[in-house]
């Protein structure tokens, strides 16, 4: 289980145009079904968020709470071919895409996102408003668009990126500092752990290429479809979510100045250009140690596993977002 407090709303087509206001000129063509996560935003049950309003006005609004993963999972059981709207972050957006897809659930359903979390780099690298007004009137007009998950060998889900090595230190550093920084702790935790953290022999395969053979020490390997990680760090700033391939970055900036320089680097999205950095696309990524390693995936840290396995799924999922600038 990722995430607990779910809330659950359901927003019911419009009978009429009439129902339509002068703010919000449209009517929903197909009911809702809006996720909503207690912890990424706003007040505790989500209810004061003005996004829930511009819904409202496109429809009728049914709430229903939850308490955990599995109460989710009957919930979207009765989701009766609606638009499931999650209303939070990435973990949110993972835990609600983790439920459909393992059962079986994700391919037709279209999937949208109003982002309140701290980070919302799936929302940035798709151009979803951060605020949470503009997202929702944006979700009520904007197209359907097809784009690529990245499944692992386990059955477990990429919604926006993966990585091992230092991010993943940074990310655990950071979880004491967000309450306090917000998504400047992600910053505050990459420079603590950058002045420390070595890395770890990794093996790393990208389709038939050997990126790294586990002889020297890798500081970071970065896996996705999304550009941004950490708060709007371009983590993969050539990454495209809807072109078939993951992007995959491995770094193997050994010393402090190095790792500092990759660390600077990374906030511009020019770490690519560094002598000691391997950027690679694929459809198949492997990462294997001796010793075992942990990963976070879209913001959550597991693990730790000798090997592990991602593949590309093209196209295989719907979400309303605008349509891709590259």
């Amino acid at each position: 289980m990722r995430r607990t407090g779910y809330l659950i709303v359901a927003a019911a087509a419009c009978a009429s145009p009439p129902q339509c206001s002068q703010s919000v000129p449209w009517c929903l063509v197909d009911p809702m079904l809006v996720i909503a996560n207690a912890g990424a935003g706003g007040s505790e049950d989500g209810e004061d968020d003005p996004a829930l309003a511009v819904l409202r006005e496109a429809g009728e609004v049914e709430v229903v709470a939850t308490e955990d993963t599995s109460d989710v999972e009957r919930v979207l059981a009765d989701r009766n071919g609606r638009t499931v709207v999650v209303l939070g972050g990435d973990g949110s957006l993972h835990a609600v895409v983790s439920v459909l897809y393992s059962r079986g659930w994700l391919d037709g359903t279209r999937v949208g996102l109003v982002p309140l979390g701290t980070g919302n780099d799936f929302a940035r690298g798709l151009g979803i408003p951060l605020d949470s007004t503009a997202a929702a009137r944006q979700l009520l007009s904007v197209p359907a668009r097809h784009i690529d998950l990245v499944v692992d060998d386990e059955g477990g889900v990429v919604v926006n990126a993966v990585h091992v090595g230092v991010g993943v230190d940074a990310a655990e550093e950071a979880t004491s500092l967000k309450p306090r920084f917000g998504r400047f702790g992600y910053v505050i935790g990459a420079v603590r752990t950058g002045l420390v953290t070595r890395g770890q022999y990794l093996r790393v395969e990208v389709d038939d290429d050997v990126v790294a053979d586990g002889s020297a020490r890798v500081l970071q390997v970065a896996i996705g479809n999304g550009r941004f990680a950490g708060g709007g760090v371009p983590l993969l700033p050539a990454a495209v979510a809807d072109d078939g391939h993951v992007d995959v970055i491995v770094s193997f900036a050994q010393s402090t100045v190095r790792r500092l320089a990759y660390a600077s680097r990374v906030r511009l999205g020019r770490h690519p250009d560094n002598h000691d950095v391997e950027a690679q696309r694929g459809r198949r990524v492997v990462v294997e140690a001796r010793e075992g390693f942990r990963w976070n995936v879209d913001g959550e840290v597991e693990g730790p596993a000798t090997r592990r396995e991602w593949t590309v799924q093209p196209h295989a999922w719907t979400v309303l977002a605008p349509p891709s600038d590259r």
